[in-house]
């Protein structure tokens, strides 16, 4: 990876990953090995050992939950679900997501 894919990755795209995991954790459990394929599938460059701190931050800020079946002992997946502040923050990213898209493409009725 060069120099400059590796500053997108660490200044802006971080904040990209985070949306697609709280927009897909919106819409049923993820897991992080799903979540890291479907990041793949978008262009970004995830590893483990990236995705799962974000994961366990998020969890962290109160916008995840996990939950892991006790059957499967300590390696069983690990399911996140998004939680009530997490909708509230995904909402509020959406509307400044509408907002941003209207000033980068210069369409007049973005609000």
């Amino acid at each position: 990876m060069d120099d400059e894919l590796k500053l997108l990755n660490r200044e802006i795209f971080l904040g990209f990953w985070k949306v697609h995991i709280l927009h897909h954790a919106s819409e049923g459990e993820v897991v992080g090995q799903w979540m890291l394929q479907e990041l793949r599938e978008h262009g970004y460059d995830v590893s483990p050992g990236t995705l799962y701190p974000i994961l366990r931050r998020m969890e962290g800020h109160g916008w995840l939950r996990m939950s892991q079946s006790p059957k499967g002992g300590p390696n069983a997946p690990k399911k996140y679900r998004i939680t009530p502040r997490g909708k509230k923050a995904l909402q509020r990213i959406r509307q400044q997501v509408h907002e941003l898209r209207g000033e980068l493409l210069g369409e007049e009725d973005a609000d």
